[in-house]
């Protein structure tokens, strides 16, 4: 696409702009006007932005994207670097550093997600928050910092949402204010907007990052201890039902990809997740996601739908990515019904109030099936409740390994079998010796030795500093 291709304007029209906003065309800078004022360095990105802003309503409004579409980054660049070099593009003369950065905007606005768009090629970000036009906040190393992010406008800002969300087939609008789907990358979003999020368009994006995460390794970051990792690959060999809790950034995905590493490749596997983020290396894994209401209000498919039709589909094991509501009656099924080695997560904030929330969530679901026979239901189906905790430092950990005993007097009985003992500066994980009430499944694999090995460990291995 050569730069005429982008229309012609006279010198003089090419000296003015139309802005981001509509209203009086305004004068770019000539270069004359460029060299005589010097430029503070503080400003140089409002430049920059500035430039974009001026350009992209011309540049939009001459291209034809039936071929921009075919074009690869690159190949924009190219051609964007030699249009802003005529007249006709009205741009003053830059370095070439800056002329770099204007025709990276542009590449960004037209083919990716603007101002976004950066921040998804960061290895280091694992969560990007934009909260309005203002506010824009990014997760490092657990740690949450404030980065700065220039749109051009509210506009510009909702445009941008509804770019994600047509990406994925989806709408959002004021009939449709909310979205939340997964991108092509496996990165999860969430947007909100006007006039439900009040000041601009809110987009929570949850990156997808590909990682051959193991117990060991998670061991070595101090995720766990070695004889804690050694406990969950024995757990996982015996075909031990397991929930996995946390708040919310946990790291309960994360841990349940590394326990599923375990899994012998000669099983097959079901996942079901509201939005697919499971790495799952086995060969044989089917892989199901919940589907959304449309607009008409029809084709929803719920995770309790894919449960029950999971059931009839032979699998050795299912993994529920998070378990919110009526699904948990399917679940516990499947766990005690020919379904041993099963997985998934839910929200609590320690293994107690995690059985309490399943147990609620059984009783929202309907039926009239009384409360001790809930609790029996719960302690026969749940043998572990693996509990994960992001500390105040950023760092991710298990927090405590709870054996689910029995129950006893309509109450479901618990033993800590591995915790975290907080301290100064120490990061410490302790056993209790116990042997959980599982071990007759432990002994038909004949790994009993190893797992008292690794109950009896020293306590202090894994200490390290958070």
């Amino acid at each position: 696409m050569p730069a005429r291709s982008f229309g012609r304007r006279s010198r003089a029209a090419a000296e003015t702009a139309p802005p981001a906003n509509g209203g009086e065309p305004t004068a770019l800078p000539t270069s004359a006007q460029t060299h005589a004022t010097a430029r503070p360095a503080a400003s140089a990105e409002t430049f920059i932005s500035e430039i974009v802003a001026r350009v992209h309503p011309v540049i939009v409004k001459s291209l034809d994207m039936s071929k921009i579409s075919a074009l690869s980054n690159e190949q924009l660049a190219g051609q964007l670097l030699s249009f802003l070099a005529t007249e006709e593009a009205g741009v003053p003369d830059l370095g070439p550093l800056d002329r770099q950065k204007v025709v990276s905007e542009l590449v960004h606005d037209i083919k990716g997600l603007g101002p976004i768009e950066p921040l998804l090629h960061d290895p280091l970000i694992s969560d990007i928050l934009i909260n309005g036009m203002e506010s824009t906040y990014v997760e490092r190393a657990g740690r949450l910092e404030r980065v700065e992010l220039r749109f051009r406008d509210r506009q510009h800002l909702l445009h941008i949402a509804q770019r994600i969300a047509g990406r994925v087939g989806r709408r959002i609008d004021e009939s449709s204010p909310m979205v939340d789907a997964r991108l092509e990358d496996g990165s999860r979003v969430n947007i909100i907007i006007p006039p439900l999020a009040l000041d601009g368009a809110a987009i929570s994006i949850r990156r997808f990052v590909m990682r051959g995460v193991s117990l060991d390794d998670m061991a070595k970051r101090r995720v766990m201890s070695p004889a804690m990792a050694e406990l969950f690959r024995i757990g996982v060999k015996a075909r031990l039902n397991v929930l996995i809790s946390g708040g919310t950034g946990a790291g309960k995905t994360t841990f349940m990809n590394a326990l599923s590493k375990e899994i012998p490749d000669s099983e097959r596997l079901i996942t079901i997740e509201d939005a697919a983020e499971l790495q799952l290396q086995q060969p044989h894994v089917i892989r199901l996601e919940t589907r959304t209401m449309s607009a008409e209000g029809t084709g929803q498919v719920t995770m309790r739908d894919l449960l029950v039709n999971t059931l009839r589909m032979r699998p050795d094991r299912i993994i529920v990515g998070e378990v919110r509501g009526g699904e948990a009656r399917e679940m516990l099924q499947a766990m005690n019904t020919g379904h041993p080695g099963s997985m998934c997560t839910l929200h609590a904030n320690n293994p107690r109030e995690a059985l309490t929330r399943l147990e609620n969530m059984l009783m929202m679901a309907g039926g009239e099936m009384p409360l001790p026979a809930l609790r029996r239901q719960i302690a026969s189906s749940v043998d572990m409740v693996v509990q994960l905790e992001r500390l105040r430092s950023g760092h991710r950990c298990v927090t405590s390994a709870t054996n689910v005993a029995g129950i006893e007097n309509d109450i479901i009985t618990t033993e800590e079998i591995w915790r975290r003992r907080p301290g100064d500066g120490e990061h410490v994980f302790e056993t209790s010796g116990r042997q959980p009430a599982w071990m007759p499944a432990v002994d038909t694999i004949n790994l009993r030795e190893p797992l008292l090995a690794a109950l009896q460990a020293d306590p202090r291995i894994g200490e390290d500093e958070v």
